[in-house]
């Protein structure tokens, strides 16, 4: 009697554990699948950062929109803090997007003055591209909402830097923009960077 019962301990105890891992697993799957969309929305969004800066050659303007991106940052804050994300986090991942394309449009500046300016018009700023930015930030902001769950566990970085990985060998995403990307991910985790794999 005493050995059926310690069996079903056992096998009680052996179920919890099959349960909590198989949760655990779950919720990784479902984390990495939530990063592998931020990364999918980063990346459309990085993708912009070429007729933006096209728009703004052809119409001399500086690559720098500061208040532009003083009113996306208390924006996002603000929409962040009413969805549940913590506004702070929403204010460092969007400055990082900001950067990140900002960094792609000086390159692309630089580019142009050595070799040769863009050809044809740009597209529209207002009634193109500014609205596709505009889909991709509410849709970054749902992003955020489902990573928030893995921002703190150690492996965060890891996690993110195997994620960039994947996408860019899913994607053949293009090596020039591979530190912009980098750069626009460096917040996600809140130990900040992007981690090595392999």
């Amino acid at each position: 009697m005493a050995s059926s019962r310690r069996v079903g301990a056992l096998c009680a105890l052996g179920s919890a554990f099959a349960i909590a891992f198989a949760s655990a697993h779950a919720q990784a799957d479902s984390d990495d699948t939530a990063l592998t969309n931020l990364i999918s929305l980063v990346s459309q969004r990085l993708a912009l950062a070429e007729p933006v800066a096209q728009w703004k050659w052809l119409n001399h303007r500086p690559v720098d929109d500061a208040s532009r991106e003083t009113a996306l940052l208390a924006d996002v804050a603000k929409r962040a803090q009413a969805v549940g994300i913590d506004p702070d986090f929403a204010h460092a991942f969007f400055q990082d997007q900001i950067d990140a394309n900002k960094d792609i449009q000086n390159a692309l500046f630089e580019q142009w003055r050595k070799l040769r300016p863009p050809e044809g018009p740009a597209p529209d700023l207002d009634s193109r591209t500014r609205p596709q930015l505009d889909r991709l930030t509410q849709s970054m902001l749902a992003g955020l909402a489902r990573v928030q769950t893995m921002r703190s566990m150690p492996d965060c970085p890891t996690r993110v830097a195997q994620g960039v990985a994947n996408w860019k060998s899913l994607t053949r995403y293009d090596a020039a923009q591979s530190a912009a990307l980098t750069r626009a991910l460096g917040h996600v985790c809140e130990s900040g960077g992007v981690g090595a794999t392999g």
